[in-house]
């Protein structure tokens, strides 16, 4: 089959990369364009870009998904199928172009995890399994018919940036049997149950506040939800902290919510129930630390507590 893949983070590459080694024929990649990235601001191509490139296929780069000429080139590749793997909503005129349809790949096993992040909250609110859906694109985000879906476990200890990779890689397998299925005429849709959706917004900065006063696993769910970024946050002595890494505490401790406590060498965090053991710490405008050169440099009295403002 001809196939347009429509992606643009790290995390479509495995995707990508799937489809060029089967007997399908990649047409096309579709992606960002080009962005300022970093502190510099350099001018940095999508990862998706660059993987094409590697690959040998043609790329389209995009800034309007509603542009005239990029659905008439579109429809000028002549797809059967359109494969969306992290990309942007995509109008009806263009999911409708592919002959046999057009499916996204999703990190969640939906409904649940509805949304822009499904990753990230899953971690959050404490999910112990989760998984990818390849579904066909309908125009309500995330509702579409399901085709497949594979499941994985989440570790205790998770970050979402692990679990991302994980789920890369398992999506890159399903979305080459959804295609498969695709090409055999074999596919058995099942309609998603609303009743049982759950949502996955974007990302804001006031989503990763840390509040220390809750119970040390739901903390620990945060912080790891958010991990490596944007990043869990609070504030130490009027500074921004990201705590990147943590697990619960293996001592129960007592203190005021937020106290910073050191215990041999440890850097233990007091919460609403029980402790989380911080790990890897980065403040602001400096690089991330494991806690024990935290330590070195740190002033940790009694009285030293992570705080919800500066």
């Amino acid at each position: 089959m001809k196939i347009v893949f429509m992606g643009t983070p790290e995390f479509a590459i495995p995707s990508l990369k799937a489809i060029a080694a089967t007997g399908h024929r990649l047409v096309a990649v579709v992606t960002n364009t080009d962005e300022p990235q970093g502190r510099g601001l350099k001018v940095t191509p999508p990862p998706v870009k660059i993987a094409a490139a590697e690959i040998g296929v043609p790329v389209i780069q995009v800034s309007s998904l509603r542009d005239p000429e990029f659905a008439d080139r579109l429809r000028s590749l002549e797809p059967d199928v359109i494969v969306v793997v992290a990309f942007r909503i995509l109008p009806k005129e263009i999911f409708t172009i592919a002959k046999k349809g057009t499916f996204n790949l999703h990190a969640s096993l939906l409904p649940k995890y509805r949304g822009a992040a499904p990753i990230n909250w899953a971690i959050v609110k404490g999910e112990r399994e989760t998984g990818v859906t390849t579904f066909f694109l309908d125009e309500k985000i995330d509702t579409g018919k399901i085709i497949l879906q594979r499941r994985t476990e989440i570790g205790t200890d998770d970050t979402a940036g692990e679990l991302a990779d994980r789920l890369s890689k398992i999506g890159a397998d399903a979305v080459v049997d959804t295609l498969d299925l695709i090409e055999r005429n074999q596919v058995s849709i099942i309609e998603q149950d609303d009743a049982k959706a759950t949502k996955a917004p974007k990302i804001s900065k006031e989503n990763c506040l840390i509040d220390w006063s809750k119970p040390a696993e739901d903390v620990h769910n945060f912080i790891r939800g958010f991990s490596p970024e944007p990043g869990a946050f609070t504030y130490l002595q009027n500074r921004m902290a990201k705590i990147i890494r943590a697990r619960i505490a293996e001592r129960p401790a007592h203190g005021a919510v937020g106290e910073l406590q050191t215990d041999s060498g440890k850097l233990n965090v007091v919460c609403g129930d029980g402790a989380v053991e911080i790990l890897e710490i980065q403040m602001e405008g400096k690089k991330k630390l494991r806690s024990v050169e935290f330590l070195r440099g740190a002033r940790i009295t009694p009285a030293t507590v992570f705080s919800n403002k500066r």
